[in-house]
């Protein structure tokens, strides 16, 4: 099978909102209750075939979210295709977080015409309960920074993976 199509995503949130989880459910089916930290960038990789016979490959890039290292590993985010930002329902604090990761991903991926890389901004673990974000805090993330839509996520129950991507 020709390779058509090859995609760069960034997966970017802060440490523990599930982006490893994320990605692993997306590429492998798979879940796993246990946390491992990501050091640097961890690369998963999914060929599929797209609309009208083109093949596709989707290299999701699995970036580490702790705050003090946000300065080295911007590097990874140059030359993506398109970014999700995660965050975690249940604790505000990501969300704000994902501000700075936006802007990161901006600063290092606007083109000649000013143009930004698609994001997709991801609220996972809506299986929980007491969110302490709401629909406008998303609506209004997604206003402001650019995004192209929200969706909320359960990997752990594989809500709306799929879609996601």
């Amino acid at each position: 099978m020709p390779l058509d199509y090859l995609f760069k995503i960034l997966v970017l949130g802060q440490s523990k909102v599930g982006k490893t989880s994320f990605v692993q459910r997306y590429v492998r089916g798979v879940f796993n209750e246990g946390y491992k930290v990501t050091i640097g960038v961890d690369f998963a990789v999914r060929t599929t075939e797209w609309s009208s016979g083109h093949t596709v490959r989707l290299q999701f890039w699995d970036i580490q979210g702790q705050e003090d290292t946000l300065p080295l590993t911007r590097a990874f985010f140059k030359n993506a295709h398109a970014c999700i930002i995660m965050f975690d329902l249940t604790n505000a604090q990501s969300l704000q977080y994902c501000t700075l990761l936006k802007q990161a991903v901006d600063s290092e991926n606007t083109s000649d015409d000013c143009l930004t890389i698609p994001c997709v901004l991801v609220g996972n673990k809506c299986d929980l309960p007491n969110h302490s974000v709401s629909v406008k805090d998303m609506d209004d993330f997604t206003s402001t920074m650019n995004c192209i839509t929200w969706k909320n996520t359960s990997v752990k129950e594989n809500k709306n993976i799929e879609e996601t991507v």
